[in-house]
């Protein structure tokens, strides 16, 4: 009698299993890669080649995000301080301090400082910094407390999840402007009110005020 199946079909069932182990093996290694700090790129803290210390110059001295950060509150994304910014006080204070000889190298010679950046969202998202900062959003809310910081690192995920989060949630960030950079900040209590509570009702109260719509549901929102 002749066979149905052709020969070839005798390895079918071996061909199905290898398809599903390749399958299994690639979805793993993709979910140990985006779902891990590897690429959220929490933790991440380099070397950098100033020892610039966010304690001291934001915590212990106070010294408004602003005044280094100059683009944040008009433009897409964040600059890194000029050597100019630097020296503005360095000219005058510790200037003979060898922690700031790459500085001292860099204003003479008129070749930037190489800092590398911890902070990075991918090519294919779209950020807009300063709609964030006039809106509510502190420095706090996805740096951290930068302020306590010796050498600043990489401490919440920036993942999409994170994002998302707060664009479905934003009355749990929201803040009045004047308190951007203020990372110490506490909402007001009234008696008997948790900071919790107290949070969510002024960030409600802004969220009503400045007609904020976060996208979360439509692609081209973030991804353009």
């Amino acid at each position: 009698m002749a066979n149905i199946f052709p020969r070839s079909s005798n390895l079918l069932t071996l061909k199905i299993v290898l398809c599903l182990l390749v399958l299994s093996t690639a979805v793993s290694m993709g979910m140990w890669y985006y779902f891990t700090p590897k690429y959220t790129r929490v933790g991440y803290q380099p070397i950098q080649p100033v020892p610039f210390s966010h304690k001291i110059h934001a915590g212990q001295l106070g010294m408004d995000c602003r005044y280094c950060h100059s683009f944040v509150e008009v433009a897409a994304h964040s600059n890194i301080p000029t050597t100019q910014v630097c020296m503005n006080c360095h000219s005058q204070v510790q200037k003979e301090s060898p922690k700031l000889q790459a500085v001292r190298e860099s204003w003479q010679s008129g070749r930037p400082i190489e800092w590398t950046q911890v902070h990075k969202t991918p090519d294919y998202v779209y950020f807009y910094h300063s709609a964030h900062v006039n809106r509510g959003i502190s420095c706090v809310s996805c740096h951290d407390r930068i302020d306590q910081m010796d050498v600043v690192y990489h401490a919440k995920p920036l993942s999409m999840d994170f994002c998302l989060n707060c664009h479905r949630n934003p009355e749990q960030a929201l803040r009045p402007v004047d308190q951007i950079t203020n990372l110490a900040y506490t909402p007001p209590q009234n008696p008997g009110e948790s900071a919790t509570a107290a949070q969510e009702r002024i960030g409600n109260e802004l969220k009503t005020a400045w007609k904020i719509n976060a996208p979360d549901k439509n692609c081209s929102g973030c991804h353009r």
